[in-house]
């Protein structure tokens, strides 16, 4: 328990806010809950590089070797502090005071760790020795890059048995947009296929930030290639379960913050609109 007084200085969302190296909580009021976050990229690499990303001093790479037993430990010495401790009495606001979920985010691609599929069997192994725990959402949020390596799948699947689910970015469905927003070269086609793998192997919810460059919100072309993208996953019974809509939350920290600003209400609301017409769900989070 050397780290739990350590929890008590929780003020934001910084990914070392708990003093721990793989685990950091996010308290929501918006959400109404502390979500577990687990970072398996402390050293801030990312095969991608999002204009609008909040991870400091990002770096293009992979995570690196996970000490799993050190996750562990700070994953149990965490949920040990939340269910047993005084954390969510002096952190988190009375409305809040609740577990959302287990989210593996981070300062990077979490799939890129070669250890994937045995960080989900170590959360498999703490969810099933903690009571709270046990029907705690299990999250990973993803660029989907990487959906394709077997250990990767492999962790999906046995997500699936663990209440989980995946937030697939989405940002832009054509290759200008996705060089210009996630600064990456990965084909449609690729992506495609990732998408159908992920859906096929846990629930997938599509995550979508959309935001305004230079003052200008995206383009007709861009949001009617978009819809046109959805209307074909539809069509051939890809089993997404909706999109998760979103606008710019907190300050990038990259080069191209300064602009970047969010889309006016009016401009979310009609987009949000247009994609439930499809029929399909959204959450948005503007």
């Amino acid at each position: 328990m050397e780290h739990a007084s350590k929890l008590l200085n929780i003020a934001d969302h910084s990914r070392d806010s708990a003093g721990m190296t793989y685990i950091y909580p996010v308290v929501s009021r918006r959400a109404g809950g502390v979500s577990v976050g687990v970072n398996l990229n402390p050293n801030n690499a990312c095969n991608w590089r999002c204009v609008y990303c909040q991870v400091p001093e990002l770096k293009r790479g992979t995570a690196p070797v996970i000490d799993l037993t050190q996750l562990d430990d700070e994953l149990r010495t965490f949920l040990h502090e939340i269910q047993y401790g005084s954390f969510m009495q002096t952190q988190v606001p009375l409305d809040a005071r609740r577990i959302n979920d287990i989210a593996l985010s981070g300062n990077g691609e979490p799939t890129s760790a070669g250890e994937f599929a045995q960080v989900i069997e170590l959360i498999a192994r703490v969810k099933r020795d903690f009571e709270l725990a046990r029907q705690l959402k299990l999250v990973l949020i993803t660029n989907g890059s990487l959906v394709d390596r077997p250990g990767v799948q492999a962790g999906l699947r046995r997500m699936a048995e663990l209440n989980g689910e995946i937030w697939f970015k989405l940002d832009s469905v054509t290759r200008e947009g996705r060089q210009r927003i996630n600064n990456t070269r990965m084909s449609l086609k690729r992506m495609r296929e990732n998408l159908q793998l992920a859906a096929s192997s846990c629930p997938t919810w599509l995550q979508t930030c959309v935001f305004q460059i230079d003052d200008e919100p995206p383009a007709s072309a861009e949001s009617a290639a978009y819809l046109k993208f959805l209307e074909g996953l539809l069509r051939e019974g890809v089993p997404i379960k909706g999109i998760l809509l979103y606008g710019l939350a907190r300050p990038s920290m990259q080069p191209e913050a300064p602009r970047l600003t969010k889309v006016s209400q009016v401009w979310m609301d009609t987009f949000c609109a247009k994609i439930q017409s499809l029929g399909l769900a959204v959450k948005l989070n503007p």
